[in-house]
């Protein structure tokens, strides 16, 4: 049986140190131009790709973000590029992976149980 409880609406995910990011639900579409795009850019690399899988998925889902700062101290905003620099910190891509795609791998498990 698969259970359908899937957000419809933008929600918050705390990641770690006080790092939190508003994200898009996470839907077949957005998930799917992830890949593409993965893909494209690291067609032949299985490592590369699921890791510009992740910083993709990151930079199509997030819409804010709290607790990122410039060397500064300064809030810094959100951006592409600033994405896949968060998405550079290895505990933060995981815990992001683990928080916003784990669900919806385990829907992908759940339904070919």
């Amino acid at each position: 049986m698969i259970t359908l409880n899937l957000k419809r609406e933008p929600y918050w995910l705390d990641l770690l140190h006080g790092v939190r990011v508003h994200v898009r639900p996470a839907s077949t579409a957005l998930v799917m131009a992830a890949r593409v795009a993965a893909l494209k850019e690291n067609g032949d690399d299985p490592a590369a790709r699921g890791t510009i899988l992740i910083k993709r998925l990151a930079q199509l889902a997030v819409l804010e973000w709290d607790g990122v700062g410039g060397d500064d101290g300064e809030a810094l905003p959100v951006t592409p590029e600033g994405i896949f620099a968060l998405m550079d910190l290895w505990p933060i891509a995981e815990a992001f992976e683990r928080l916003y795609l784990g669900p919806a791998l385990l829907l992908e498990q759940e339904k070919n149980a």
